[in-house]
């Protein structure tokens, strides 16, 4: 017998040993074609989609709200809807508007040299008379 076998063993080789690093060449390929299938398809999601819409008398658009609009110039004379009117004509403008719609706007455009205290009359006759949405209108800076 040969002195190569020992006790019936045959001489085993060492195998291939475990990678200790992670190919990282695959995962970067597959998130390129990915990256290209998205820039591809995306545009085709983002078209919008082409309906006939039912009618329905329920759907209609809601009417906008009711407005007045004050206005006071420089000299601190107040117009309502453009037409000069005195304050206590004004007080009785505001009370039939509030009657009418108790959500009427009262958009206030006042003169920059006109005293506070001519808004403030103003505003205490739309709010006695019960209209208490008030916006002021100004201008935007250039």
């Amino acid at each position: 017998m040969g002195a190569d076998v020992a006790f019936g063993r045959l001489e085993r080789t060492a195998g291939d040993q475990p990678m200790s690093e992670i190919n990282v060449t695959p995962l970067v390929d597959v998130m390129l074609v990915l990256v290209v299938i998205f820039i591809l398809t995306a545009p085709l999601l983002a078209t919008s989609i082409r309906l006939d819409l039912p009618r329905a008398d329920g759907a209609s658009a809601q009417t906008p709200p009711a407005f007045v609009q004050v206005v006071i110039d420089r000299k601190g004379q107040a117009y309502l809807d453009d037409q000069p009117i005195g304050l206590a004509a004004l007080a009785q403008a505001f009370a039939e508007r509030a009657r009418k719609s108790p959500d009427t706007e009262v958009q206030l455009r006042a003169d920059e040299a006109v005293s506070y205290g001519r808004v403030v009359e103003v505003l205490g006759l739309a709010q006695k008379a019960g209209l208490n949405r008030i916006g002021f209108v100004a201008q935007a800076p250039n």
